[in-house]
């Protein structure tokens, strides 16, 4: 038989307490509670648990669910790329130095090529990335050339890129095309200089300098005549 619980104006003597009973018993140590569903407190109450030591209230502890969503959307969120870590195939080159960006148009040999140079903080470099990209897989002939201006700020400096995003147009014996700017709006600027440039040519002789920077270092080493 469960233990009864005596006070100076209720006697139970059973485990379970009635509505009434309980409603007396929050209304003499306790703030009153509002019925569950109520328009004035949508919490529910506390279960009440009896026992030899009396009545006490129960209060779930908080569910972790959310907390764990949010760490896998957090994790899932930084295991995608940058935008500027993109790219649209395989005619589309990350450039990190100087040394990869004179090697690049050595080999290039008569294709045309395109160079982009951008910042990672430069919002006109963002919203004119994917336009880049989408053009880089129409012309899987050109090859793309992407330079981050502050991993390469001698290199830039010796190119004249001031403003950023900056293209310049280079195709083999020929050296440089043509450099400009160039935002989202004004993309159409870079399809009319790939109607130009990509036509059908054969270039004479080896790729020429860019700017202060020099390809011959880059060129295959001859073989050295005998002794």
């Amino acid at each position: 038989m469960a233990d009864a619980i005596r006070s100076p104006s209720f006697r139970f003597s059973s485990s379970l307490l009635t509505t009434a009973s309980v409603s007396a018993l929050n209304s003499s140590s306790q703030p009153s509670i509002s019925p569950v569903g109520s328009c004035s407190d949508k919490r529910a109450s506390p279960v009440l648990f009896v026992s030899s030591a009396g009545v006490s209230p129960f209060v779930p502890a908080p569910r972790k669910q959310f907390n764990s969503l949010k760490v896998h959307a957090t994790i899932a969120e930084t295991d995608q790329p940058k935008w500027w870590e993109r790219n649209a195939g395989p005619n589309m080159v990350d450039i990190h130095s100087t040394p990869e960006f004179l090697s690049a148009l050595s080999e290039a040999g008569d294709r045309l090529v395109i160079v982009e140079f951008y910042g990672t903080w430069c919002a006109s470099c963002r919203a004119l990335f994917p336009k880049l990209c989408k053009t880089a897989e129409e012309h899987p002939e050109i090859l793309f050339l992407k330079v981050n201006f502050d991993e390469n700020k001698p290199m830039c400096k010796s190119l004249n890129v001031k403003v950023l995003p900056f293209f310049h147009f280079y195709r083999g014996s020929e050296g440089q095309l043509e450099s400009f700017s160039c935002s989202l709006v004004k993309f159409q600027k870079i399809k009319d200089a790939i109607a130009k440039h990509n036509t059908e040519r054969c270039s004479i002789g080896p790729p020429k300098g860019v700017g202060e920077l020099n390809l011959n270092s880059f060129a295959a080493p001859k073989d050295s005549p005998p002794s």
